[in-house]
């Protein structure tokens, strides 16, 4: 199996420095699920039973895909009822674009936020694993 990565255009008397995409969907899915008003990141239900049983998938709800404009970064989440949507969403492309830049130097032509849905304060982690088994349907 191929592995796939992203070039950092870095080089120093000691070698190339590559970046495997895998790691820059990790940096963007903790930035992005430790940004206040966040309730999680969208993955599948595997995922979720994952994090049940304590092993954390922190890609999950994280996309990556490369165009002629760049990089670019698709997340997709679930946010706090009462929360300002466009703020919270503003402030998770600025911490994306940062983590990234700042761990890896390379400059994200876009982060997308998908809000997939809005999740009351009382919601029950079967009521959250039901939201991400009816998307996989």
């Amino acid at each position: 199996m191929g592995e796939k990565i992203i070039d950092t255009n870095h080089s120093n008397l000691l070698g190339e420095i590559e970046v495997a995409p895998e790691v820059l969907e990790v940096i963007a899915g903790i930035a992005a699920n430790e940004v206040d008003g966040v309730y999680a990141m969208q993955g599948k239900f595997t995922n979720a039973m994952k994090n049940v049983f304590g092993k954390i998938n922190h890609k999950k709800g994280v996309h990556l895909n490369t165009d002629e404009d760049g990089l670019k970064v698709d997340i997709y989440c679930y946010f706090k009822f009462g929360v300002n949507v466009p703020q919270v969403a503003k402030t998770i492309q600025q911490r994306v674009r940062e983590q990234v830049l700042h761990m890896t130097e390379i400059s994200l032509a876009e982060v997308n936020i998908h809000i997939a849905d809005i999740v009351p304060e009382k919601t029950t982690i079967q009521e959250l694993f039901d939201l991400d088994t009816e998307e996989d349907e």
